[in-house]
């Protein structure tokens, strides 16, 4: 794929402007499915770092809706929203098939009545794959999958923007956590440390059509300097040095975050 250089717009004075929502405090049908005792145990370990009903309800998440969750990778947010969208909405895992719906098999062979209508989808999807369709999702959402793209060139990461843009009804919702990277550091970081600019995702989302609805700090952590020596996979959940320093980075905890809410424009 020929590689182009991504040109970062200048934020308008709306973005700038516009301060992080408060987080908003789980209830309801989200809450109930992030307290659910069918979860994984070392899926719940995690909720103190990836604020999963806290997250949910800032993407404004209901049963009733159709959401795709691109690149679901082993399923942490999938044992959240497919039980919780399983009776009066949608869940469909788009991710590159076969592999990527191996996590969803392992799911559903384990617990057929939470997950058995899960639907997967290709993502990006090949001739002859299964695509999710344009204009059905009320919510599309991806986790800490920016980066992935990006390693493969600013002309990919701005085709996955594109794509997930076209699978949105008119006034549906574009959900986003990344690692961040600090605003004032080097823009090649993000080609090898998994840490992405707020700036670069806007842009990619603001190129692809989408407005930036608010911002949220709820997976904020000003513990992360985003500069250790094997980038974010020196923070647990991976630790790639292992045993080294490891008490240093397991005190710092997961990565700093950025949480966007983008809406494609009615």
């Amino acid at each position: 794929m020929r590689r182009t250089a991504l040109l970062l717009p200048a934020l308008s004075a709306a973005l700038v402007a516009l301060t992080p929502a408060p987080a908003q405090a789980p209830r309801g049908p989200i809450a109930a499915a992030v307290a659910s005792p069918a979860r994984t145990p070392a899926n719940v370990a995690r909720d103190r770092y990836r604020h999963p009903a806290e997250t949910l309800a800032f993407f404004g998440v209901k049963p009733t809706d159709t959401v795709v969750e691109i690149w679901p990778g082993g399923g942490w947010y999938t044992e959240i929203l497919a039980p919780m969208l399983r009776d009066k909405g949608r869940y469909v895992a788009a991710a590159p098939m076969p592999r990527g719906g191996e996590a969803i098999a392992r799911l559903q062979a384990r617990d057929a009545a939470a997950f058995g209508k899960v639907q997967l989808a290709a993502f990006p999807a090949e001739a002859g794959q299964t695509a999710v369709p344009d204009g059905v999702a009320d919510k599309v959402l991806t986790f800490r999958n920016v980066h992935n793209w990006r390693f493969g060139g600013a002309d990919r990461a701005q085709a996955a923007f594109a794509a997930m843009f076209r699978m949105l009804k008119p006034g549906g919702v574009l959900g986003v956590v990344e690692h961040r990277l600090p605003e004032q550091r080097d823009a090649g970081a993000e080609e090898k440390s998994g840490y992405m600019k707020e700036s670069s995702v806007i842009a990619f989302a603001t190129k692809a059509g989408f407005k930036l609805a608010a911002r949220s700090n709820v997976n904020a952590n000003p513990k992360d300097t985003a500069d250790w020596p094997e980038g974010v996979w020196t923070l647990p959940p991976t630790y790639r040095l292992k045993d080294v320093d490891r008490a240093k980075y397991a005190a710092i905890g997961e990565s700093d975050r950025m949480t966007l809410r983008f809406v494609k424009p009615r």
